[in-house]
């Protein structure tokens, strides 16, 4: 018998986009005893979606312009990119504890507002530093009071760090510590933008520590993540989830998947793989995708599909739809079944969110 699920969602207004599960996606979720975060920076949300029962899936989203890159932090917050800015949030529900139904609230707590960098991936370094991947500069940055960004890495074919986005870096892997390890650009090139007349089949992948390419031949690669001391990235211009052998620099494919895959997370023995439908601009036209997808008969879709790494099959999907074509990243929220998103918008939760920390006292001056 087929299951039916329940989806309650909450967020900043009626939601313009359709959230739907297949049959086990809620159950399976919920077994996991972990949340998702989810974003797309084409209609600028955040998503946390939960599972508090085999039969209910619940999503709470807030709006945040150009919604990218989004890491857990390890210690219970969440670290998200935005238009102009990085955001970290906290989450204010004592742990094993509910508030109001939900053992999670996270709450924006900071923001190092950075200009539009066009940033992409993020992570948290050792110490809670983010690293987020400054596209338009063609590097590896972090975040400083004083400035827009502070340089962490660029690849050695850069040559000048201009705002140019020459080579189009946009992924990062970083290790279990949180030391960046591999990143992916689209292309090896050093001038401005010359990424885009050189999509198809010039992406690679990055070592960090040594600077050399230990993948080549990629077409818009993206997403690449550590998993079991594994290299997996996502070579979205063909729609496949594939592994990197650093020693070999070869690309072996594990799934091919009906989108541009973008944004890439591991959970119970599956890899969550986002799927965005094909963009009509030139930049990302005439794409491998758009051949395989033809061929195979498949239509493409905007989802997260659940990847069994045994099999290469994809065992569960949650579609995503309405007005939303495309999703970015992918985080995982472990332990959680019902968390909530607080946004920034004056007269919502965050106006009577008032938390009185430890008392300060000031240094004397005498």
């Amino acid at each position: 018998m087929a299951r039916s699920v329940q989806i309650r969602s909450s967020g900043d207004s009626t939601a313009p986009y359709d959230v739907h599960a297949s049959e086990g996606f809620a159950a399976w979720l919920h077994a996991t005893g972990s949340a998702l975060a989810i974003t797309t920076y084409q209609i600028g949300k955040l998503f946390l979606i939960g599972a508090d029962s085999p039969d209910t899936l619940t999503v709470s989203e807030r709006s945040f312009e150009r919604a990218m890159g989004v890491a857990h932090d390890g210690a219970g917050g969440l670290v998200l990119a935005g238009h102009n800015a990085i955001w970290k949030f906290g989450n204010v529900v004592p742990e094993g504890q509910e508030v109001e139904g939900h053992d999670a609230i996270f709450v924006p707590r900071m923001a190092w507002y950075t200009g539009y960098l066009h940033t992409h991936d993020v992570a948290i370094a050792p110490g809670g530093l983010p690293l987020f991947v400054n596209t338009l500069f063609s590097c590896l940055a972090s975040v400083d009071a004083a400035a827009s960004f502070r340089t962490v890495w660029s690849p050695p074919f850069i040559s000048r760090l201009t705002p140019e986005d020459r080579c189009h870096l946009n992924g990062l892997a970083a290790d279990p510590e949180g030391m960046p390890r591999y990143m992916t650009a689209a292309a090896a090139c050093d001038t401005a933008r010359g990424w885009r007349d050189q999509r198809v089949g010039s992406g690679v992948v990055l070592d960090v520590q040594t600077g050399q390419t230990v993948c080549q031949g990629l077409t818009m690669p993206h997403s690449p993540r550590l998993h079991d001391g594994a290299l997996f990235v996502l070579n979205a211009g063909t729609g496949e989830l594939g592994q990197v052998n650093p020693e070999t620099e070869n690309f072996d494919p594990v799934a091919f998947l009906p989108g541009f895959a973008r944004g890439l997370a591991f959970l119970d023995g599956r890899a969550l793989v986002g799927l965005s439908l094909p963009r009509a601009n030139k930049v990302f036209a005439d794409l491998p995708l758009e051949r395989k997808l033809a061929d195979a008969g498949f239509a493409p879709q905007c989802a997260i599909a659940v990847v069994n790494l045994a099999t290469g099959e994809a065992e569960e999907v949650l579609r995503l739809g309405g007005i939303i074509r495309e999703l970015y990243d992918i985080a995982i929220l472990p332990g959680l079944h019902r968390p909530l998103l607080v946004g920034t918008a004056p007269g919502g939760p965050l106006d009577h969110l008032i938390l009185r920390g430890p008392d300060l006292t000031l240094p004397s001056s005498g």
